[in-house]
């Protein structure tokens, strides 16, 4: 059996990795060549350890939800959220480094930034030892086995899944491994289909959640470990991108290109509704568990400072304004709710809206923070959005800002707002939370803007100083500011800044421990959603366990469901009668609330590609404020202009990542992404 995985390994990373069959347990630091299987697995530490050494390749250049930027992981930014920190052009050393301009123009090789592939393949090898061993251990009690069982099986499918997103289509490799006896050309492996990829995770996600023995868990020391909810959210994941229009009735030229080594199409081409109600189903699974609900800040008169003011109350709306969570937000506080959900105040333990984290991840959300800070406190002032994604946020009230994409084309033909706050304002409780001289475009938003957006004259909050008056700062970012334009990387290109997983008590080299969301009940909420708004015809689809059976169809009341816990707990009145009556209409209506509720989070990069939308969206001009106007020309500083200096592109070879070099040299049987180059 070893034998066999660890030949595996060497068709798939190369013999520059492992050098022979008997490494097969030095690719587990904590083994040497002399252990043996048995000793490894009738021992409870070492096999601990096993599984342990198999989680360990979730972090590192597989934690590309939450990454900073230039790490190989760069797919928390998009047309919303850009870095400037790697900035050739500013700071020519880091030549080598990946800028937000060749990351989004793709001008990076297919050899840099793409360790995924290695990663997750080693993890996979690493999980498949354990799920064919772990039996043998007599020390632990059976339900500890299934369980952890469940865990290796619950890995090893994620690790597919992110390839599947990166990737699209890859190598299932066989659960047996492979006949050490055959040469590497017998052996080689190709890409499978994206719908056997997103197949297989489904099954696989399913035989996890029957083995996995916990709902929840509700200690801080196994609350990284995966669960049945775990399971089942990730297997709607895959089967919702494989009902998306990339993998689902895909005859464009890229998806004619994409094929294996006999010339068999990899994307569909074929369109299946039923891929939706499948979906739909697998993100009802979730739901119906009963354990998930989205996280909430209780409503509050108190005035503790700045940093933690009295409830800001929405606007008045005859339904939910009246009635208490989760049917209303009159007892809860929106802003809170979603700030805190990020900031580190909401305990993964304690967060019923947590699904899946890679909790030791902490340490890479806290250097998004930091790249996010004031450069004047310490911080990069690099990581920033676009207007794009300003104007994506809704008015308090649900309308639309004025402006809103006036400059793309895309708006109503209304004008931006124009003036500025005064102490006046702020005294009467004008336009709160904006304190003074603040632009009138970023009044009375909604909560999730002020818990998301660093917008010229927002307040940052930093508790940790030890001087009083440094606790609460108002940041401007005009030209000959501490953090305006400057001749170096550590400014906004836009102008507008990113506030969201800050905490008032961080401070560089200080960060609030915050839990990286993975999948959280929001978005499962969201797929649901969407999935349902595809469907035209009705479908009956058994649950996961089979214990009952679901009536999948465009029902209203049922994308409600989706919908409503969004829109209730981020403060806002629910979409119209006749947007929920018109498909397209309801479709932008939820690709928008994916855009502005999932900010941040490594969705959108995704969302775009498998919704076809990114040779539009991503290709589309950069706007922001005029970062050259001082302050004396405040006016001029936020008439929105376009952003040369940040790439506006797309081309269909950034559908999907590229193929390593030596992995094509090593499985003559792997084809390339097409636009991407194939070894000499």
């Amino acid at each position: 059996m070893i034998k066999k995985f660890s030949i595996l390994l060497l068709t798939l990373f190369g013999m520059g990795l492992i050098s022979s069959c008997s490494d097969y347990l030095d690719s587990d630091r904590y083994f040497q060549d002399r252990t043996t299987l048995e000793r490894v697995f009738t021992d409870r530490n070492r096999t601990e350890e096993w599984l342990a050494y198999a989680y360990s390749f979730l972090n590192g250049p597989c934690a590309d939800i939450i990454a900073k930027a230039g790490d190989g992981s760069p797919h928390v930014f998009d047309d919303c959220m850009y870095f400037g920190d790697r900035d050739v052009k500013y700071d020519p050393k880091d030549a080598g480094d990946l800028s937000y301009n060749k990351f989004r123009l793709g001008e990076y090789n297919e050899n840099e930034y793409n360790e995924v592939w290695p990663q997750c393949y080693k993890g996979i090898y690493q999980a498949s030892v354990f799920i064919h061993n772990i039996d043998m251990n007599s020390t632990m009690r059976p339900e500890e086995i299934q369980d952890y069982k469940g865990q290796a099986r619950f890995v090893r499918a994620y690790f597919y899944w992110l390839l599947l997103r990166k990737y699209g289509p890859v190598p299932i490799m066989p659960d047996e491994g492979v006949d050490y006896t055959q040469s590497y050309d017998d052996i080689a492996t190709p890409r499978s289909s994206y719908e056997e990829v997103a197949e297989f995770i489904s099954s696989e996600m399913v035989q996890a959640a029957n083995e996995l023995q916990y709902l929840r868990r509700t200690d801080n020391e196994n609350i990284a470990r995966p669960t049945k909810g775990a399971a089942l959210a990730t297997r709607a994941y895959a089967l919702i991108f494989a009902a998306s229009p990339l993998a689902n009735g895909n005859n464009d030229e890229f998806a004619q290109a994409l094929v294996d080594d006999k010339g068999r199409r990899l994307l569909s081409q074929d369109y299946s509704e039923e891929k939706w109600a499948k979906a739909a189903a697998a993100a009802k699974d979730v739901m119906e568990l009963g354990v998930y609900d989205l996280y909430y800040a209780a409503f509050s008169s108190t005035d503790n400072g700045p940093h933690d003011r009295p409830t800001i109350v929405p606007p008045a709306d005859p339904v939910f304004s009246n009635q208490d969570w989760p049917n209303g937000w009159r007892n809860i506080d929106p802003f809170k709710s979603y700030r805190n959900l990020f900031s580190g105040a909401a305990s993964p333990v304690d967060n019923p809206e947590l699904i899946f984290s890679r909790v030791n991840n902490t340490a890479e959300v806290a250097r998004l923070v930091e790249h996010q800070m004031p450069r004047d406190y310490g911080g990069w002032n690099t990581h920033g959005l676009t207007q794009k994604m300003v104007d994506a946020y809704y008015m308090n009230d649900g309308a639309d800002a004025p402006g809103k994409d006036r400059e793309i084309g895309r708006g109503d033909g209304s004008a931006r707002l124009t003036g500025f706050t005064t102490q006046e304002d702020v005294d009467a409780g004008r336009y709160a939370p904006l304190g003074p001289d603040v632009s009138l475009q970023y009044a009375n938003r909604e909560p999730r803007f002020y818990a998301s957006v660093s917008y010229n004259g927002a307040v940052w909050h930093y508790l940790s100083r030890t001087e009083p008056g440094d606790h609460h700062r108002q940041t401007f970012y005009y030209r000959g500011g501490g953090n305006g334009f400057m001749n170096s990387p550590f400014h906004l290109r836009t102008g507008i800044g990113v506030m969201k997983y800050v905490n008032p008590e961080d401070a560089p080299g200080n960060f609030r421990t915050k839990a990286e969301p993975a999948i959280r009940y929001a978005d499962i909420l969201l797929l649901y959603a969407e999935a349902l708004n595809e469907l035209e015809g009705s479908y009956n689809i058994e649950s996961w366990d089979g214990t009952t059976t679901y009536t999948i169809s465009r029902d209203i009341d049922e994308i409600k469901k989706g919908v409503h816990p969004v829109r209730i707990r981020a403060g806002l009145p629910d979409y119209t009668a006749s947007t929920y009556a018109n498909k397209d209409e309801l479709r932008k209506a939820i690709k928008r609330e994916r855009m502005i509720e999932l900010l941040g989070e490594g969705k959108r990069y995704f969302d775009l590609r498998r919704w076809k939308d990114a040779e539009e969206e991503e290709a589309i001009q950069i706007y922001g404020c005029n970062v050259m106007m001082d302050e004396m020309h405040r006016d001029e500083f936020h008439q929105v202009i376009p952003i040369y200096n940040l790439s506006s592109t797309f081309s269909p070879k950034l559908y999907f990542w590229p193929i390593r070099h030596d992995e094509l040299r090593h499985n003559k049987r792997m084809t390339q992404t097409p636009g991407w180059t194939s070894y000499d």
